[in-house]
């Protein structure tokens, strides 16, 4: 379960955002001036900051600064009562993830909470013999692709040539490294393997995947889809 702190001084505001939270299935603590927001907020022991401006003690300009100085990354969403460019930008421009102006809907602040703790979450890493990137999978094990949701068939040396591609995204790679990587080096140079096997393969995972670099060669280009 996240938890967040809430600072904010306001009692109506502060039950009002920590109601919802809770029966949205987060965790809260609530703080009502910015030097105990700041002392809490760097024990590490939040997943998320809602941070009023107006706080006594220290303004939630200063927390979110002296905060970001000690170099904690929590997400932090600033509400205020200011609804000025020039506030927002400062917000901002100081570290925070976003803003809510008040008065605001829950249904606004919670919609953002959620964006804002999905973004910081750390994505699972891929396993070592799972090759990610253009919208596809590969699976060095089963030796299996998957181009979004689909299962494709590859040959052996079709399977080949794109696992050279996912080790080397964006890059240029000449024919001559490709028949090196996939073929081996004693391999004919004069031979049109690379130029065959690039089409099938095209075809098999979409033509804009694979770009051909005039003069040079081809580079699998990093698409999402």
């Amino acid at each position: 379960m996240s938890h967040i702190l809430i600072a904010e001084d306001h009692a109506s505001i502060s039950s009002f955002v920590e109601s919802g939270l809770q029966s949205a299935g987060y965790g809260t603590t609530v703080v009502t001036d910015g030097s105990t927001a700041l002392l809490m907020a760097k024990t590490g022991a939040f997943d998320l900051v809602i941070l009023d401006i107006g706080l006594p003690v220290m303004d939630g300009f200063e927390v979110l600064k002296q905060l970001r100085e000690a170099g904690a990354a929590v997400p932090v969403i600033i509400l205020t009562a200011r609804d000025s460019v020039i506030d927002t930008v400062a917000g901002l421009e100081g570290g925070a993830s976003d803003y809510v102006t008040k008065p605001f809907q829950f249904a606004e602040l919670l919609a953002r909470v959620r964006l804002r703790l999905r973004e910081h979450s750390p994505q699972p890493a891929a396993p070592a013999h799972v090759l990610e990137g253009g919208g596809m999978v590969l699976d060095l094990r089963s030796r299996r692709v998957k181009v979004g949701e689909e299962q494709i068939d590859l040959t052996a040396r079709e399977f080949s040539l794109l696992e050279v591609f996912m080790l080397h995204p964006e890059q240029v790679l000449s024919r001559e490294q490709l028949l090196g990587h996939v073929w081996g080096v004693d391999f004919d140079p004069g031979s049109n393997v690379v130029e065959v096997c690039v089409r099938t393969v095209r075809r098999k995972i979409g033509s804009e995947r694979i770009e051909t670099v005039r003069g040079m060669g081809y580079r699998l280009r990093a698409l999402t889809g």
